[in-house]
């Protein structure tokens, strides 16, 4: 039997009151007995820089540098609108992903049966819906430099944000999404703008040499990237995995992330490399959703995708498959009873709070291990 540490991240807005959730599903996994978790918690994004000035402090950044995950909450919020760009709540986030070097964002889409009337598309659109991008995390435009905002005069700026990639960061993100489709349906589309961007003509190659040179099982196709967000809502379940670059991917995402009806279900992996020694990756967990300000101790913060994310980990840095099977299937069937938070519910639903929605699911989890 294995302990387990993880450092919880709470942050901003409703990033507490979803992570109390994930504790009440950890205990549970402590008290059911075989591998454990011990917990330790920090502060990341606005609460961090309100108590050191900074969106995270050297000793929680040593602390994520040295856990086996980190579950993270969310961030931001208007009250540091203000603050410097360069400790603004998000560079947090930032830092935690290029410190561990987490590469790899995995974002799934997946319809729970439940809630095929809670998309905006037809119900035959989206029903069965189980798709996953895979987006690159450490580099394009977001670290890219020069980053500027120059003075050009005469009330002039102009303003610099650079995209970069490298054939090594392309290739390990290939891989990973050809691994990846290997253990799902055994596709993956491919997505960049070749037609415009000199970063994109480099993408689609090292993404099809990369396919030729061990992968050749798999099936590789290529899309633009605008296209693809059109297919998406479209006919989505066309795809199995999309593996596109770090702008793209975060746009995307969002798109695919609704097409379930709301950001509050879907969870996120970011993953580094395997350590040389020991196999192991860094890792951290995160909902796609954000910090939502205006819901904030309100209670009615849906904790799906955080206590989901806390799955992806089960799953992804400690094999224990069955036991993310396992809260997959609760999150399910508290569903299938009517259960929804505010955020997914319609006319004849049962609406619970962010605490009942989580109790609700430790009931299912109880149910299914008696």
């Amino acid at each position: 039997m294995a302990t387990n540490n993880l450092l919880l991240l709470p942050g901003d807005g409703i990033g507490p009151e979803i992570m109390t959730e994930v504790k009440k599903v950890i205990s549970w996994f402590n008290a059911r007995g075989g591998d454990t978790f011990e917990t330790d918690e920090g502060l990341v994004g606005g609460c961090a820089y309100d108590a050191h000035g900074q969106s995270i402090s050297e000793e929680d950044m040593a602390k994520a540098m040295t856990s086996d995950a980190v579950i993270f909450g969310a961030v931001g919020g208007p009250k540091w609108d203000g603050v410097p760009y360069e400790v603004r709540p998000e560079a947090g986030l930032l830092r935690l992903r290029k410190d561990m070097e987490l590469f790899a964002n995995l974002r799934p889409a997946i319809c729970y049966p439940a809630l095929a009337d809670a998309s905006s598309l037809k119900k035959d659109v989206i029903e069965g819906l189980d798709i996953l991008i895979l987006r690159e995390l450490t580099g394009g435009v977001y670290f890219g430099e020069p980053k500027t905002i120059t003075d050009l005069g005469n009330g002039q700026k102009r303003a610099i944000d650079t995209q970069v990639y490298d054939t090594y960061e392309i290739e390990r993100i290939a891989k990973a999404a050809f691994e990846l489709a290997r253990t799902r349906n055994n596709k993956v589309t491919s997505m960049e703008k070749r037609n415009v961007m000199k970063s994109g003509v480099l993408w689609n190659e090292v993404v099809t040499e990369t396919h030729k040179n061990g992968y050749q099982d798999v099936q590789l196709e290529h899309m633009l990237a605008d296209a693809g967000g059109m297919q998406l809502v479209r006919w989505p379940k066309q795809f199995d995995v999309i593996v596109t670059d770090n702008l793209f991917g975060d746009m995307l995402s969002d798109v695919a992330a609704m097409l379930t009806g709301s950001l509050g279900m879907l969870p996120s992996a970011s993953l580094g490399a395997p350590d040389a020694k020991t196999g192991k990756r860094k890792a951290l967990y995160e909902p796609v959703h954000g910090s939502a300000p205006d819901i904030a101790g309100t209670g009615a913060a849906n904790p799906i995708a955080m206590i989901a994310s806390f799955g992806m980990a089960l799953r992804y840095s400690f094999e224990m498959v069955a036991e993310a099977d396992m809260l997959d299937k609760a999150i399910a069937n508290a569903l299938d009873k009517g259960l929804r938070t505010k955020d997914i519910a319609s006319d004849g639903d049962k609406v619970v709070s962010t605490v009942e929605m989580g109790d609700a699911i430790i009931a299912e989890l109880d149910a299914l291990s008696a």
